[in-house]
């Protein structure tokens, strides 16, 4: 390879490097030329999976500021650049390695930080983004939903009681004008019995001598 190769080989793993959300470095040896295809159709838009060499990648590595890749870089290595859901690629990798033994794990990057093949691993096992969002979107309606249940009932009390005021201004419109309402007619006491109800009318009762003991004796 000339030097201009090199260079432009670098560059096109330094751009791959800055473009994607992380990477996995993966040992393919073993695997047939249809394997990975197969393996390139199942990441999809997730990632690009490119067969690197191990010298060129470590100055690409090293030029995007990525260290810890020199153990990594040994034997026959592809890398999985991924663009996309960085779960979703991890488990595909993961899927496929079970499936097909011979693609072999060694570690990866994600946000400039390196990651072994357990931390991988590990990521593979998070929930996928879509599920997360559809998570975060299914709590944050049921917080609307609370919300607008304490937001009503409030709203509902005063329609009762507006329900209420209505209909008591119907009976009596005199509460629409500030009063408070047309009193209701006193009923008539009742007339007062007669001391002596057996008493005839035209005839008093006798009245009590109050005279001293003597004066009454004497009568």
């Amino acid at each position: 390879m000339s030097r201009a190769d090199r260079q432009a080989a670098v560059a096109e793993i330094v751009e791959s490097f800055n473009d994607a959300a992380g990477a996995v470095l993966t040992d393919y040896r073993g695997l047939t030329v249809k394997q990975l295809q197969e393996l390139r159709r199942s990441l999809g838009e997730n990632a690009n999976y490119a067969v690197v060499k191990n010298t060129l990648a470590k100055i690409a590595a090293n030029e995007v500021g990525i260290s810890g890749f020199d153990d990594l870089l040994a034997g026959p290595t592809a890398i999985a650049f991924i663009q996309g859901d960085v779960v979703e690629a991890a488990k595909g990798l993961r899927d496929f390695a079970k499936a097909n033994p011979a693609l072999i794990i060694k570690g990866g990057v994600l946000d400039g930080q390196p990651l072994d093949a357990a931390e991988i691993a590990k990521l593979a096992d998070l929930e996928s983004r879509e599920v997360l969002l559809g998570k975060m979107a299914g709590a944050m309606l049921a917080s609307l939903s609370q919300a607008v249940y304490l937001l009503n009932a409030p709203l509902a009390q005063a329609a009762r009681v507006a329900g209420a005021l209505q209909a008591k201004a119907e009976q009596d419109p005199s509460i629409l004008a500030g009063g408070a309402g047309t009193p209701a007619a006193a009923e008539e006491a009742p007339a007062e019995a007669p001391a002596d109800a057996d008493a005839p009318a035209d005839e008093a009762p006798a009245a009590a001598d109050v005279s001293d003991e003597g004066d009454a004796t004497e009568a």
